[in-house]
């Protein structure tokens, strides 16, 4: 039985902003590619780059902040909802992510099921 598993993806930013646009289209290139091959192979649930802009709402909806402002490396850039049999099935298929060649992160979390919700 698979279980589903959130791929949250954070950091790369600063390097990826010292790229020509040629550079740039190739790793988007190899994000399309791994993405498909998820797809593909029925991994993928579903996932897409998160716009840098935002919100923060806090104080039981009281305070609410422009933001995210957090270091690069910690900002939530995308991310991706995938089967798995595990989390090491998972933490294995995170492995050809291309945030990783440029110093990013993936934090895998198992999705909870919490029954029917209707």
């Amino acid at each position: 039985m698979m279980t589903k598993f959130l791929y949250l993806f954070r950091g790369g930013d600063a390097k990826r902003l010292d790229q020509s646009p040629e550079e740039m289209q190739a790793h988007m290139q190899k994000w399309g590619a791994w993405m498909q091959s998820l797809a593909q192979s029925g991994t993928l649930v579903d996932g897409l780059p998160l716009n840098t802009g935002g919100k923060v709402v806090a104080s039981d909806g009281e305070t609410v902040t422009d933001g995210p402002f957090a270091e690069g490396t910690e900002v939530v850039g995308g991310y991706l909802i995938v089967n798995a049999k595990d989390l090491s099935h998972a933490t294995e298929i995170s492995k050809g992510c291309p945030i990783f060649e440029y110093g990013g992160t993936c934090e895998i979390r198992e999705v909870m099921n919490m029954g029917n919700m209707d």
